[in-house]
């Protein structure tokens, strides 16, 4: 997809996600609105899936590792023909399944049920594994947060897809330096990325992550690696689209009052309205 059609839809994303978290009075919009760039060049332009076949044995694979972000998720999911738009005034409401965390049961096109922190990546090594192991073409992609590394388990699944030589797996840390503390820097170091991965056995690439001829550049190259996993570290802003969560730690995990909902709508609207005339 053309990088004006991958900006319109990501604005869409945002707006959804937005709506979602205010609508349910709770959930994370700090770190959706970050990695949002990152999952709609992935659905609309990277992974092999057919929304009709969410269950194709072939298909790529999805894990949001960082799995509080289903905000950002569920909305990209709709918009690419999973389920209806309407499904997500669903979201953390109680009786439904559009839960706070990835439930792969009962939503359909999640690959994954995630939620604790660092499981994720250590999924998505076993599912790039058995599709090593089963002889199959699939590609696995992983999203993974920046405080979320911090968990030691991601760094045994780093251990694990170097010495399997998982290049079937493209990983990628969403690295907008803020957690639901503060600043990553000051809750617990984990600079410099670069250099620890490749210590690790992994092929590295820097990007934007909010470029979007960066993002589809990096993919497109870690479809060329052989015998390493890849991992993309993408500089993103937390709270992106919206500026009063711009930058903000505060917006790591709390919903908008109403003033700022529509506040955030607003800003978010007349951007969609601009791409689209452009």
């Amino acid at each position: 997809m053309e990088t004006k059609k991958l900006s319109v839809m990501a604005a869409k994303g945002r707006l959804l996600a937005l709506r979602c978290v205010y609508e349910a009075a709770s959930g994370h919009p700090g770190g959706s609105m970050s990695a949002m760039d990152l999952l709609t060049t992935l659905y609309f332009d990277e992974l092999r899936v057919d929304p009709a076949k969410p269950a194709d044995p072939d298909r790529d694979r999805f894990v949001l590792s960082k799995g509080h972000c289903t905000p950002a998720l569920y909305s990209v999911l709709a918009l690419r023909g999973y389920f209806p738009v309407e499904e997500l005034h669903k979201f953390r409401q109680i009786g439904d399944h559009y839960s706070g965390h990835p439930d792969m049961v009962h939503v359909k096109g999640v690959d994954m049920s995630t939620g604790s922190l660092g499981q994720g990546i250590s999924a998505a090594v076993g599912m790039a594994l058995a599709g090593k192991l089963d002889q199959k073409d699939y590609r696995v992609y992983a999203i993974l947060g920046d405080g979320e590394i911090q968990e030691g388990q991601t760094w045994e699944a780093a251990m694990a897809a170097a010495k399997y030589g998982l290049d079937n797996l493209c990983a990628m840390v969403d690295v907008n330096g803020l957690q639901i503390d503060g600043k990553t820097a000051d809750v617990m170091p984990t600079e410099p990325l670069d250099k620890k991965y490749e210590a690790f056995g992994w092929h590295v690439i820097a990007i934007d992550g909010h470029d979007y001829d960066q993002i589809k550049a990096a993919l497109a190259e870690a479809k060329t690696v052989k015998g390493k996993p890849t991992m993309i570290l993408a500089r993103t802003v937390k709270g992106k689209g919206v500026s009063f969560m711009e930058n903000n730690a505060g917006w790591h995990g709390k919903a908008p009052s109403e003033e700022q909902y529509n506040q955030g709508k607003s800003e978010l609207t007349e951007l969609l309205g601009r791409l689209e005339a452009e």
